[in-house]
């Protein structure tokens, strides 16, 4: 009776301190250099009155693609003073295409509807978007007007996205996607070998340290 005690007692105690061990990980404060980055020349934000938080991505890179449903499920509940964006990143010339469909379909209103099937097309059904003729198939077998689609596509405007996200680039000073970047100047982009929530654990401690900081 005594040792069942004692286990009893043991048992409890291993619970309530694993308990408390989740607990310490959950509200933890962000770690510099674990959690985020600091940006050596913070970029400004577009709305001064919202917490900022940009994914630079690129559809073909598969750690985006592992992160984007995680992402998505934090979005449907995103809190209220959070302005999130996405920006297709560019640091090769077989990045552009991926970026000029995100903005030709941004600039359509159909991003939402699509940005799940872009990800699906190239990682799991294996079809080359950066091919026009196949990515002009693609769309339009999507029910998106083609003829529209490849205008805006080809446009001077779709140039001057491009422009901007290459830029962008370099004043964030990025190397890889994703990244996300809070407030312009905290960048979070997960520990090596990581999860992809665990990406997004890391964001929401930064957004509340951020948060704290404007308070």
């Amino acid at each position: 009776m005594k040792q069942l005690k004692k286990f009893t007692a043991a048992l409890s105690f291993l619970l309530m301190a694993g308990v408390y061990g989740m607990a310490c990980v959950v509200y933890a404060a962000p770690v510099e250099g674990q959690d985020y980055k600091v940006l050596a020349n913070p970029q400004p934000t577009r709305n001064n009155a919202q917490i900022e938080v940009i994914e630079f991505f690129w559809y073909g890179c598969p750690h985006c693609n592992n992160l984007h449903l995680p992402l998505k499920g934090w979005l449907k509940n995103k809190p209220d003073d959070v302005d999130f964006r996405y920006v297709p990143a560019i640091f090769r010339g077989n990045w552009e295409p991926g970026a000029k469909i995100y903005y030709t379909l941004e600039t359509m209103g159909g991003m939402d509807d699509l940005h799940d099937k872009i990800y699906d097309a190239i990682h799991r059904d294996k079809i080359n978007l950066n091919d026009e003729a196949t990515l002009f198939g693609w769309i339009e077998r999507q029910g998106v007007d083609k003829d529209k689609f490849v205008k805006i596509y080809h446009s001077f405007t779709m140039q001057n996205q491009v422009a901007r996200s290459k830029q962008m680039m370099q004043q964030y000073q990025l190397s890889g996607v994703p990244i996300l970047v809070v407030e312009g100047k905290y960048l979070v982009s997960g520990k090596p070998g990581g999860a992809p929530q665990d990406v997004v654990t890391a964001l929401e401690k930064v957004i509340e340290m951020a948060r704290k900081a404007r308070q």
